[in-house]
């Protein structure tokens, strides 16, 4: 009976122990760290989620219903982290002070909500009882510090995506984009639209994986979303280096390099499987009918294009394979509304819980 006690309290010393690891891990560790108990708490809500949306038959609907998903399950965590304390001091309380499981359980709730209402009889008990309410208020004060960063990390990545509306249209396309500069006169000035992109790649890749609950923030209109529009810049760099016929613009091809390492890195955090290394003849999602039929569109408005337009194409997939099987996977992987490149061949991505094995789903 004694080992069986002391063996209670050492397994629950592991167990509280784990759940505060994970939640500094997923709160305070800055850098991008799988967590497996955050992890399971975003793939159920997920299912349930998923089985929502089973009867649901129109974008906008599902638009609503993924809305709260983040935000609910960013909510829950705690609720987890904290449930998780309370039951590994149930077993540290019951080891150390005997009677019955229930009475465990009540001292356990007692402590950890810091109501008082079970105050335990010895020393021992009383020193865990104090531990247990400090560990409980901590972790609620790591999720209200921690909310602030999230939404301030959202704002600015919106911000940007809000401010592409103005360039490249609604869903975002980078034809459009091109378009709308070249009628205004600024093909030859996309040189600061290009920087600023480049700084929010560098910033979504920091954010997205150190805070990956981002991922699935959705934009406050259903038809934005932070991957198309992440999608059209880079195509829109990428026909700037490959096919338009203006002077040379450096600023675009470093926003394309950023553009891809940030996407693949946010990719390999969730398992995402890609080709760390393609090689430019590697075949992208884009048809060379796709690409022929944007580059009539925008002879017709007047944009000049380079006279060979299959060194153009060849120097264009050049520059996609690099980001198109990650832009395709997380626009599906976060149901990411209609447009042109991106979502519009996306495919379901599902993530194994357990053993992060890669699996698409149509």
């Amino acid at each position: 009976m004694i080992a069986l006690r002391v063996a209670a309290v050492v397994g629950g010393a592991v167990v509280v122990v784990a759940v505060a690891l994970s939640a500094v891990r997923t709160v305070v560790l800055p850098r991008g760290s799988p967590v497996w108990l955050s992890r399971q708490v975003f793939v159920f809500a997920r299912k349930l989620f998923d089985l929502r949306l089973r009867w649901v038959r129109t974008y906008e609907g599902r638009d609503r219903v993924m809305a709260i998903y983040a935000p609910l399950t960013l909510v829950l965590l705690p609720g987890v982290w904290v449930a998780g304390v309370a039951v590994g001091f149930t077993a540290i309380f019951w080891g150390i002070q005997g009677g019955g499981p229930r009475t465990a359980v009540v001292v356990s709730g007692s402590s950890i909500t810091t109501l008082g209402f079970a105050a335990p009889d010895d020393l021992p008990a009383s020193v865990a009882a104090v531990v247990e309410a400090v560990i409980g208020l901590g972790l609620i004060a790591l999720l209200i510090s921690y909310l602030p960063s999230i939404y301030a990390s959202f704002q600015r990545r919106e911000l940007q995506v809000a401010m592409l509306e103005v360039r490249a249209g609604d869903p975002p396309s980078a034809a459009e984009m091109i378009r709308r500069h070249h009628a205004i006169g600024w093909l030859d000035r996309s040189d600061a639209l290009f920087a600023t992109w480049e700084e929010w790649f560098a910033d979504i890749e920091e954010t997205h994986t150190s805070q990956p609950s981002l991922v699935f923030f959705r934009s406050p209109l259903p038809g934005r979303s932070w991957i198309t529009s992440a999608g059209a810049v880079l195509d829109a760099a990428a026909l700037m280096a490959s096919t338009v016929d203006a002077a040379p613009m450096p600023q675009a091809q470093l926003c394309l390099r950023a553009g891809y390492l940030s996407l693949r890195r946010i990719a390999d955090y969730f398992a995402i499987p890609h080709d760390p290394s393609p090689a430019p003849t590697d075949r992208i999602s884009i048809a060379r009918g796709e690409f022929d039929e944007v580059c009539a569109g925008l002879a017709t408005a007047g944009v000049p294009l380079r006279a060979d337009l299959d060194q153009a194409w060849a120097d264009f997939s050049g520059w996609r394979v690099n980001y198109d099987q990650v832009l395709v996977t997380l626009a599906g992987f976060t149901m990411a509304p209609y447009a042109p490149w991106s979502s519009d061949r996306s495919v379901r991505f599902r993530v194994d819980p357990l053993r992060r094995t890669r699996n698409r789903q149509t």
